[in-house]
């Protein structure tokens, strides 16, 4: 099996500052032919009233909660609280209006990642999923965890549907263990540190707390990526299948074309989307 390398690394962008909302950028914007099928990865940490309701279409929006408490609900009927270690994998498809909000007096802690829909699937019908940390799949060993989240972890799947196939595990080590992560071929991902520190890769790249480590490709073979505890570590391993499509990008918008996100705003303006109510 192919071992992965980092290939580089960066820390999280700092990129608001208020009273309400806090926010980094862990996969900053415009480099969607290097992430794809990733878009965005964004760092929040948000009191109530950070959000108002808001559309998108065209994505997956996944959620997953490093502290603290959301609430979030949908003009699909959808109502969900997520909670630390949990994760939510919302699907825009046509379109969706929705919103995810801390508690009164609370805060929620988490991160978000953009997944660009293929252009066959853009205007599904919307779906939401959540996966709950005391129900998701775990592969355990000595000093090991790996939560699947979706996607698969040696011999443990998750359940979790997809429309491009990710694979996306939390995984934590205590301090001196090591694990692998593996992945079918032509998978391109990356790590996310949240907590603690390691060495990654054949290549043995020390990675820090909030530091995300890209990972080498791996067209033609599966692969697997060796993670090292330095000190009690806790990270986010995601890849997916690259779409090669073409971007247009705009707001919470994600198609192919220009035409198409003019269609979409077009769509939002004339209630295509559906309504919102309180």
């Amino acid at each position: 099996m192919t071992q992965r390398e980092i290939q580089r690394k960066w820390f999280v962008i700092p990129q608001k500052d208020t009273p309400l909302h806090k926010q980094n950028l862990v996969l900053p914007y415009d480099n969607w032919e290097e992430f794809d099928p990733f878009l965005i990865m964004v760092e929040d940490n948000m009191k109530k009233g950070a959000f108002d309701h808001h559309p998108h279409r065209g994505i997956e929006t996944v959620t997953y909660m490093i502290d603290g408490m959301l609430n979030h609900r949908d003009n699909q009927g959808n109502r969900g609280e997520l909670r630390k270690g949990d994760a939510q994998w919302m699907t825009a498809g046509k379109g969706i209006l929705h919103i995810e909000e801390a508690q009164e007096d609370g805060f929620a802690h988490l991160l978000q990642l953009w997944v660009n829909l293929p252009k066959a699937d853009k205007m599904v019908e919307p779906r939401y999923q959540e996966v709950l940390h005391v129900l998701a799949p775990l592969r355990k060993d000595d000093g090991v965890k790996v939560k699947v989240i979706s996607g698969s972890s040696g011999s443990v799947f998750s359940d979790t549907k997809n429309y491009v196939p990710v694979t996306m595990v939390e995984i934590s080590l205590e301090n001196g263990r090591s694990t692998y992560q593996d992945f079918p071929a032509d998978f391109n991902g990356f790590i996310f540190i949240i907590d603690g520190a390691g060495i990654f890769g054949s290549n043995k790249v020390v990675g820090n707390k909030n530091e995300v480590l890209w990972l080498s490709t791996s067209i033609d073979s599966p692969s697997e990526v060796e993670l090292y505890a330095t000190e009690r570590l806790l990270c986010l391993v995601i890849t997916g299948k690259p779409l090669r499509e073409p971007i247009a990008l705009k707001g919470p918008f994600v198609m192919n074309t220009e035409e198409e996100i003019k269609e979409a705003f077009k769509d939002f303006r004339q209630g295509k989307f559906g309504i919102w109510t309180d």
